[in-house]
């Protein structure tokens, strides 16, 4: 690891953890690739519900089977893919809604997750680091306005 990375950051690559998206996240990229952790974003933008969040976050590990909408599932997912990988990964949800009245019920599991899967990447010799990038809650839906993937009229 080059001289170029701060205490902070060398800690978070040796033992995971969470990263505020606002600050280092360029920082973590280029260091992520220097000590061979898989780079994953989960594209959050339109996820609604949790099951939504979790399609984002098996699209970004590439895991190759569906996992149902259980925050279980969702745990074997990331523990699995840690096993994956040499090193370990890093996890960027960007553009989490996390205001949406769906997203807030159930914020706190899915924190605890997210943490159990860092210790699962300690306790197996692995890194696991997540950010998430909030974006507030999605707009109020509009009576008349069709709001679908294309944002055209079917």
């Amino acid at each position: 690891m080059g001289k170029t990375v701060d205490s902070k950051l060398r800690q978070l690559l040796q033992k995971g953890g969470d990263i505020d998206p606002t600050q280092g996240l360029d920082a973590l990229e280029a260091a992520a690739k220097e000590n061979s952790l898989n780079w994953c974003v989960a594209d959050c933008e339109k996820a609604r519900s949790w099951s939504a969040v979790f399609r984002a976050v098996v699209k970004a590990v590439d895991y190759p089977q569906f996992i149902g909408g259980s925050f279980d599932a969702l745990y074997d997912c990331l523990s699995d893919s840690l096993l994956d990988q040499k090193d370990g990964l890093i996890l960027v949800l960007d553009k989490l809604h996390s205001a949406d009245p769906a997203i807030i019920n159930e914020g706190n599991a899915f924190l605890q997750i997210l943490n159990d899967a860092v210790q699962f990447a300690q306790d197996n010799g692995r890194v696991f680091i997540y950010a998430i990038h909030h974006a507030g809650k999605h707009p109020d839906a509009i009576p008349g306005k069709v709001n679908n993937w294309s944002d055209e009229p079917a």
